[in-house]
């Protein structure tokens, strides 16, 4: 009998140093997308998919993670006493009932790979998915309800992945397709972290929503490390791919590359576009400064 995945990893020990000076102090996956952190953005597209048990990997400096999803006892009264009762539930229910919040330390940065080796205490011996917070997804259906489902139809190992043009292949672990399975997807024979275009085997790019068997962990044990001296956890999926174990999964979702400025910034500029609250006085305002700049068509 297949088992249901009820378990995400969230890796969310980096320094975040691309967002310095504003992570100093806060965490990158407390940045906020209006009113909305970018961590809240990946638990809720876990929990929509049926997820229960939500690991968090943190590092020494992350206990505002922790506080984010924690009752805050004295915020909700206050907010009761002053009548905002929609402010008290919308706190409340971050986390709602039936879900817990799963918290492992990763003592010191040695990659990704280590970051995920970290959470096999909390997983055990079932599947589970991994979702990397700085991948905000967007759409109607998300990555994680995708794979999970496709679990459940098919177990394996899978990849969400997208294809990117050519100037993007570097910044990401780029897939050697197999020949398709039985069921018509793509197996994955390898993947490689980075390469450059001309080593690229093809254009497909693995993004931040895994779906892993605990077959993966003794794999992250034995690895050593690879690209910047760290446990990559790249190199263990090209490990796995090699017994044909894993497979690709083309998302239909928009995703925003939130590790990087330009993206956090389009993020949140396309989340405003989507806000009942903000939509139409947003546009008016991006109308009004783009005809402000000197030879720019505002429509």
């Amino acid at each position: 009998m297949t088992k249901r995945i009820t378990k995400a990893v969230f890796p969310v020990a980096g320094l975040g140093t691309r967002f310095l000076p504003a992570t100093k102090a806060m965490p990158k996956e407390l940045l906020p997308i209006i009113d909305k952190p970018i961590i809240q953005y990946a638990v809720e597209e876990a929990i929509a998919a049926g997820i229960t048990d939500l690991v968090f990997v943190t590092g020494r400096p992350k206990r505002a993670i922790g506080d984010h999803f924690d009752a805050n006892l004295e915020l909700e009264f206050q907010l009761t006493q002053k009548g905002k009762h929609a402010e008290r539930d919308m706190v409340r229910n971050i986390i709602p009932p039936g879900v817990n919040c799963i918290f492992v330390r990763q003592p010191e940065p040695k990659g990704l790979g280590d970051a995920v080796l970290c959470a096999a205490p909390a997983v055990g011996n079932e599947p589970f998915v991994v979702l990397l917070a700085d991948d905000l997804m967007m759409g109607d259906t998300l990555p994680t309800a995708e794979m999970v489902a496709a679990y459940a139809d098919a177990p394996s190992n899978y990849l969400c992945v997208t294809e990117v043009d050519d100037e993007s292949v570097h910044k990401y672990g780029i897939v050697r397709p197999g020949p398709a399975g039985p069921d018509g997807r793509v197996t994955v024979a390898g993947l490689i972290e980075k390469p450059p275009l001309s080593q690229a085997p093809s254009r497909l790019a693995s993004m931040g929503r895994y779906v892993f068997d605990p077959e993966i962990f003794p794999i992250l044990r034995d690895l050593k490390p690879g690209a910047g001296g760290e446990i990559q956890l790249a190199d263990a999926i090209d490990v796995l791919a090699s017994s044909g174990r894993v497979k690709a999964m083309e998302m239909s979702a928009q995703r925003y590359d939130c590790g990087s400025k330009f993206g956090y910034l389009t993020a949140i500029v396309d989340h405003a576009l989507a806000h009942d609250e903000f939509r139409d006085r947003f546009l008016a305002l991006m109308r009004e400064r783009l005809a402000a700049q000197p030879g720019q068509d505002p429509t």
